[in-house]
């Protein structure tokens, strides 16, 4: 049996219907996650948000900034989960008999490549955030960007963004597996079900976030610090080192600044996370039922 087969053995499913469940599982999430989180305002709850928000600003501005979000979002959602779970059966996991150590490695590494090749277009999504812009527009910004720093300036933020997504997808896989292979034994469960991944899921992401705040909270730093030195074309103002960041934050407010931020952190992350992975989740098991049921 080669490779490709015995992975979508494994699996149960092709890569295109990984494509399309993991795709879906990225759509749904930011469109259910996106309308109140950077607003101002006083809401009681998500649904009182959508109500104030619908009636003094319309229904669109419940989705304003969308585009750009789900520019950055669906294709890394895509190469990430795609790419983890071929990772992980390769590597030859099987549930409650593998060690606990592939899901770790596999999440590392499936995250490293998506933020590698995603990454560039952050430029186009701040841009397209700042003001809307027209394609050949966009194609000039980047063409800019590259004349004055070179191609490596479209992965600006790179390391940063590494340093805090490589570690919370290895926490994150660590927790969700062993919780979801707990929760299917413990009611008895052939299949994984969409109460069971996205509680999985949820929990696991309020910890990895715990674990990985502080370096949310530099890459934030980081990014404020490099709009100030292109504003100011200075570039000696700060030094751009994750860890002299990491430590002047700790001098200056001590572990509290590590963590600033973190509640509204877990209220972004925490449903868009267990939306996410549960719809995927349940979008792999109707997809190998249906492969199941009508054999090629």
């Amino acid at each position: 049996m080669t490779m490709q087969s015995r992975q979508n053995a494994d699996l149960g499913v092709t890569r295109g219907q990984q494509i399309i469940a993991s795709g879906t599982g990225a759509v749904l999430s930011t469109l259910l996650a996106k309308q109140h989180y950077n607003r101002g305002g006083h809401f009681n709850g998500v649904l009182d948000a959508i109500l104030k928000i619908s009636r003094t600003e319309g229904i669109t501005k419940l989705y304003s900034g969308l585009i750009p979000t789900l520019v950055m979002f669906v294709p890394s959602t895509i190469l990430y989960l795609t790419a983890y779970d071929q990772l992980k059966y390769v590597m030859g996991y099987k549930y409650e008999t593998s060690s606990t150590f592939v899901p770790v490695v596999a999440g590392c590494i499936a995250k490293v490549y998506a933020v590698s090749i995603i990454n560039p277009l952050e430029l186009i999504r701040t841009k397209m955030l700042s003001q809307p812009l027209t394609f050949k527009e966009i194609y000039g910004c980047v063409r800019t960007a590259v004349q004055d720093g070179g191609v490596l300036s479209l992965w600006r933020g790179w390391g940063p963004t590494v340093l805090r997504d490589a570690p919370f997808a290895c926490i994150m896989w660590f927790n969700f597996e062993i919780l979801k292979a707990r929760l299917m034994k413990a009611f008895h469960q052939e299949e994984v079900t969409f109460p069971v991944s996205f509680a999985s899921a949820a929990i696991a992401g309020v910890i990895a976030a715990f674990f990985t705040n502080p370096f949310d909270v530099v890459k934030t730093h980081r990014q404020i610090e490099l709009g100030e030195m292109d504003a100011l074309k200075d570039k000696k103002k700060h030094p751009s080192s994750t860890w002299l960041i990491m430590r002047r934050i700790y001098t200056q407010s001590g572990m509290r600044g590590l963590y600033s931020g973190f509640a509204p952190r877990v209220g972004r992350i925490t449903p868009a996370l267990a939306i996410m992975l549960s719809s995927y989740e349940v979008g792999k098991v109707f997809f190998k039922q249906y492969n199941e049921k009508h054999p090629r």
